[in-house]
Formats: structure tokens, sequence, C-alpha cells
């Protein structure tokens, strides 16, 4: 649905989280989309199994975001319960769903049709074999349809602990099946296989090379990744309850702090693992979450101001005072519409990757032309994987910024 927004409701938004949303839609944007998936830098890339890496940071960090987003939501409602709002949280939820169903689908569909196939097998035989279930956005539509309810029901005093509990559950349900290593026998693996089939999850190789079906949006994962959310929606219920914006920033900060401490604790029994988001990986990524929103809180609410108050003089002064208030509108323009840029960049990189055509006797789609015969001479292999990458980033900003001038934000 398209909104056109009045200014009173712009103040209502919370100006640190768009920014920070903005980066996180961003980073996704960026490091799901290199030039060449051979040709990465180290900080681009996943960790093989444990351990976090700054692209690890990006997935969690929105689903933070959505937490926080969620508690100033239904607070407009003093977390009422009742058909109308659960419904309204269930339609959402589906349809992120099926938005990151269609997706798959339309690339699916789109590949048999250049191939050469015919009607039915491109648009439902082929597709219905090997759609991936899971992913990006059905995770995402689940997490805020179940995060939502439960939200709803518990109330924001008692979230932490339901939060608290989904984590202690999924750390018993590890440690009783020895969960921990990329095997067949990983208790994620079989669920998805069992539930799903083998066709319709993500396939991972472990470090001796065997091809397993793992899923890193898998079915179980999903039970930590629901006490992700809510761990946003109580920092949102920590920084929106307190008034003074000292309060708000020391709030957050401390409280990041503190589960960032718990999260490198339990990463010696419990190893901080995107791919199984584990409860260990939920603290850290969400303290650090908590953290650069404290900062940001800082930057804009507090220091921004104090700056405005000085009237720059000198020509260095006045660029400063340019940038200093300005750097943030690039980041705030994906923040606003941050599922709406996200799904189109999507769509035009599978668009992009269909698109075909020969020059210099060698057929290239529109996305390997650009990073092999543009970039790749003048940046090098690595450095024009990164560009590519950066470009997209760019051209979605140049969507976004229209949207963004015009006040009109697209609700997914």
């Amino acid at each position: 649905m398209t909104q056109t927004l009045t200014p009173p409701i712009k103040k209502k938004r919370l100006l640190s989280l768009d920014i920070l949303r903005g980066i996180t839609v961003a980073g996704m944007i960026l490091v799901n989309n290199p030039g060449s998936w051979s040709h990465i830098y180290a900080p681009l890339r996943h960790a093989a199994w444990n351990g976090c890496t700054p692209t690890d940071l990006v997935f969690p960090f929105f689903v933070f975001c959505m937490g926080v987003a969620m508690y100033i939501s239904h607070s407009k409602s003093n977390f009422d319960f009742n058909w109308d709002t659960a419904r309204k949280i269930i339609v959402r939820g589906l349809l992120i769903v099926l938005i990151g169903w269609g997706l798959s689908w339309y690339g699916m569909a789109l590949r048999q049709f250049i191939k050469g196939a015919d009607f039915i097998t491109a648009m439902w035989t082929y597709p219905i074999e090997s759609i991936r279930y899971l992913g990006v956005f059905p995770r995402l539509g689940l997490v805020s349809l179940l995060g939502g309810l439960l939200l709803l029901t518990f109330k924001p005093k008692r979230i932490l602990w339901v939060s608290g509990f989904l984590m202690l559950i999924y750390c018993i349900l590890q440690s009783v099946t020895n969960s921990f290593d990329l095997t067949a026998q990983n208790m994620e693996s079989i669920v998805d296989l069992k539930v799903l089939g083998d066709n319709h999850i993500y396939h991972l190789r472990n470090a001796a090379g065997e091809r397993i079906g793992f899923d890193p949006e898998g079915l179980l994962s999903t039970i930590p990744c629901i006490a992700h959310v809510l761990i946003g929606a109580w920092m949102g219920k920590l920084i929106m309850t307190e008034k003074d914006l000292w309060g708000k920033v020391t709030r957050a900060l401390l409280a990041g702090a503190i589960m960032m401490v718990l999260g490198f604790c339990l990463d010696y029994a419990y190893p901080i693992n995107k791919s199984m988001w584990s409860a260990s990986y939920v603290l850290v990524t969400c303290g650090l979450a908590s953290c650069i929103l404290g900062i940001l809180t800082w930057i804009l609410d507090i220091r921004l101001p104090q700056l405005n108050e000085v009237k720059p003089t000198t020509i260095c002064a006045k660029m400063h005072h340019a940038v200093a208030n300005n750097w943030y509108k690039f980041f705030e323009t994906f923040g606003v519409n941050p599922l709406f840029i996200f799904c189109l960049s999507t769509w035009f990189v599978v668009t992009m990757a269909q698109v075909k055509f020969a020059f210099n006797e060698v057929t290239y789609n529109v996305m390997g032309f650009w990073y092999k015969v543009c970039l790749v001479p003048i940046f090098g292999d690595k450095g024009g994987s990164l560009v590519s990458a950066l470009s997209l980033v760019l051209l979605m900003w140049a969507i976004g910024y229209v949207l963004y001038r015009k006040k009109i934000y697209i609700k997914l």
C-alpha cells in the first residue's frame, strides 16, 4: 500500500532507528550482490560456520530494527490485543512471506523461459519442484507475525522473559541433539529435510567438502530469531519510555554492552553462529545494534543540535556543518522504505541476470557485462566486484530518494 505522509506523522518517527535501518538495508544490498562471488573481500563474506564477520551483522540488525519499530507501532494502540490488530499482524507477515516466494518464483520461471521451457514447465512444474520455502523474506515474515502476536499477548513488561525462554529452549535442543557442527546429524538439517524436503532448502558445504542440506533460515532457527525481534521490541520500550535524551543514550549503551558481554560468555558453550542463529549470536548482535542505536541517538539528537547552535564562519567550518547536517539523509532514504528498496534490488538483479546479449562474440548478461567488461579492467577482480555492488546500492538510493523527497512510504 502506498501512503503519502503528512509532516505531523513524520515527527513521530525515530530518526536514529531510520538511519540504523537504512545502514542495514544498504549493507544487505551490498553484501548480497557482488560482481562475482569468486572475488569478494574478506569482510564481505559470511563466516564459514562459527564466528561473525561484518556481513553477518546486517540481517540480525534488520531483525532488531523490526522489533524496535514493532514496539513503536503497537504502543499507539497501547498493545491492545484484538482481532483487528491480530489480523493486520498476520496479513503483513504472510504478505512478506509471499513476496519472498514471488521473487523466487519469478526468478526460476524467467530462467526456464529463457532456456526455452514451455509455459507450464516454466511457470508451474519447475518452481513447484524446486522453490526454496525459506529465505530472507520468509524469515522476516514469520518473525514479524509470531513476534508481533507474542508482544501483544505477553505485553512489553514480560517480553524479555519470553525472549529468554525461547533462547533457553533452543539451547537445550542444541545440547540434547549435540547440534553444533555442520553435519547430516544436525537437528536443523534433519527437521528441514523431513518437513520441507531436499529440493526446497538451501545446501552448505562443511569443512570436509560434504554438501549438507542445511537452511540458514531454517525452521528451528526461527525460534531464536523470534527471541531476537522481541529483544528489539524490549529495546524499543527501554528507549521510548525514557524522556531524557541522555537517558535514552545511556540505556541503549548500557543494555547493549551487557548483552554483548553475555553473548561472548555464552559463546564458549554455544558458539556464535549465524547459520544456526545461536543464542550467543542473538545477544552479541542485539547488543551491538543497541550500542549503535545509542550512538546514533547521541549524534542526531544531542550533538547535531549543539553543532547547529554555532554559526559557521570559515569555509572549513561551513563544509563541516553541511556534512554534519546531511550525511545521514543518504541512509534515511533507505530507512524509510527498507523492505520495498530491498525487494526492488532483488527483483532488479534477478531480471538483469537473465537479460543476455553478445559483445565481441561473448554472451553476457547485464550484470556480468557491467562487472567483467566495464569494471574489472579498471578496478581489478575484487575491486570491480565491490564497485559493482556499490553501484547497485547507489542505483537503489537514487530510486528511493525520489520517494524520500516526496515523503512517500511504501509499507510492506
